[in-house]
């Protein structure tokens, strides 16, 4: 039988991501208030005794000039992803309530790990010349049944959406992001898996005096700096200051801890800031900004080392540093951010990437032409 899907209130979708050890951050309310030009929703899977089983945060986004959305449900939703009947029992029920809300095409991303690779793994992969891609590199590990999973969903008329990012209708989470796991290891053991780069210059930035320090709504001007000179320096579009006090105040709201902001200080001057968002045992490492200025006093390891330090102390089960470049070519921009985060002797991890489903197979054609042609 299939479950009962419905619109729930805020406080019932906080309780039900509050009663579980990792849910996205942007599967859970307050993240539709960062996103103002969607239209949110909390939706609730019900079972045959009306217990709430499963939540997500829908974002709803109008076709221009017509009253039809784009569903999007970012990392999302937190249901049963590996149950025998999640098609029929509870993504079909979803799409008929989406498709009754107006929706023209639904997107999700299945918070589901398909492959993993060792920071070794990595490094061995970035030195090969006959791997271009990650993908290419042998995994680590792997999780058979989210390929049983990818079959099932392009089986029920799904299909893998192309890499994308937020801009307009555009909407993509990394496929491919870098993480460290925490439980069961002391704060020791995971600065024993620091790579010795790492640890030489963290012991470099407290010598040369960085500090490193918690801010707060007032220091968001001073880390936009330097996020608008990073963003010219990484070739990305840099998102506006009132998206990040949006966040502030939103994510703060709904849980006191939910959004922290460090600075990494030297002579008077902030040298490095980030973002850190925590949702129960998860842990993001999710903006972070630096000038090109005084590189040699190593101040992103400080901060780094100073949010993971902090991340453990909070009782996460894993350190997100989000995003990476699957490409392991010398003329990627990003290898060094890559070589970066595996500096952290973490893995990197693969997701099922999102997928869609077109309702509207004629509408959901134009939105793929508009996209084109942006």
């Amino acid at each position: 039988m299939s479950l009962r899907v419905q619109t729930i209130t805020r406080d019932a979708h906080l309780a039900f991501v509050a009663a579980r050890p990792s849910v996205s951050h942007m599967q859970i309310p307050a993240w539709g208030d960062v996103k103002p030009d969607w239209r949110a929703e909390s939706l609730g899977w019900f079972d045959e005794r009306g217990a709430l089983v499963g939540a997500g945060l829908v974002l709803l986004r109008p076709l221009p000039r017509l009253k039809r959305y784009l569903a999007y449900l970012p990392e999302g939703p937190v249901v049963d992803w590996f149950a025998a009947d999640l098609v029929e029992r509870w993504l079909k029920p979803m799409l008929a309530h989406l498709k009754a809300r107006g929706a023209f095409s639904v997107k999700m991303g299945p918070p589901v790990v398909v492959r993993r690779w060792s920071a070794d793994a990595v490094k061995a992969a970035i030195a090969d010349p006959g791997a271009r891609r990650l993908r290419d590199a042998a995994p680590t590990s792997t999780e058979p049944r989210a390929l049983d999973l990818a079959e099932r969903l392009r089986g029920a008329g799904w299909r893998q959406a192309e890499p994308g990012g937020e801009d307009g209708f555009a909407a993509g989470q990394p496929r491919y992001v870098f993480q460290v796991p925490y439980a069961g290891r002391s704060l020791e053991e995971i600065q024993g898996g620091l790579n010795q780069q790492w640890r030489r210059n963290i012991k470099k930035a407290e010598k040369a005096g960085v500090k490193v320090v918690r801010g707060d709504q007032t220091d968001l001007a001073a880390f936009y700096g330097l996020y608008v000179e990073t963003a010219e320096r990484d070739r990305f579009i840099p998102r506006p200051l009132a998206y990040f006090r949006r966040m502030w105040t939103a994510l703060n709201a709904e849980h006191p801890d939910r959004m922290r902001l460090y600075l990494a200080h030297h002579d008077g001057e902030v040298l490095a800031a980030a973002t850190m968002l925590t949702v129960g045992e998860h842990v993001w490492y999710s903006y972070g900004a630096s000038t090109s200025r005084r590189r040699e006093v190593q101040p992103n390891n400080a901060m780094q080392w100073r949010m993971m330090s902090d991340a453990h102390g909070l009782g996460a089960a894993v350190y997100d540093l989000r995003g990476i470049t699957d490409t392991l070519e010398d003329g990627d921009h990003l290898l060094g951010l890559l070589r970066f985060k595996v500096g952290t002797g973490g893995e990197a991890a693969e997701y099922l990437g999102e997928w869609d489903f077109p309702l509207n197979r004629v509408l959901h054609r134009a939105l793929d032409l508009y996209l084109a042609r942006r």
